[in-house]
């Protein structure tokens, strides 16, 4: 799946996660930026999830930036494939 256009997903509320994604030229691969408020104690496996989520929906090249507010990882999940579907390239 390609990120034809700047799109995002979610709040910076409490419990939720905002995400967006960008377009990158092909080969460039996933660049991934995210800040949490508990980075420390889950963010590897925030990143896991993001990127395992991108892997299931076939996005190779993207810019990903997220912010995390404490979201639970069907949240995460949900939120990306979200911000991945707004800015898809329509077929």
């Amino acid at each position: 799946m390609i990120i034809q256009k700047k799109a995002c997903a979610g709040t910076l509320e409490s419990s939720d996660i905002y995400v967006e994604v960008s377009p990158l030229p092909q080969g460039s691969g996933i660049k991934l930026d995210l800040n949490s408020v508990v980075y420390a104690q889950f963010g590897k496996e925030i990143e896991n999830v993001i990127m395992e989520t991108l892997a299931e929906l076939g996005v190779e090249d993207a810019q990903v930036a997220a912010s995390d507010r404490g979201a639970v990882d069907c949240t995460i999940r949900a939120r990306v494939e979200t911000a991945v579907c707004r800015g898809r390239e329509e077929e």
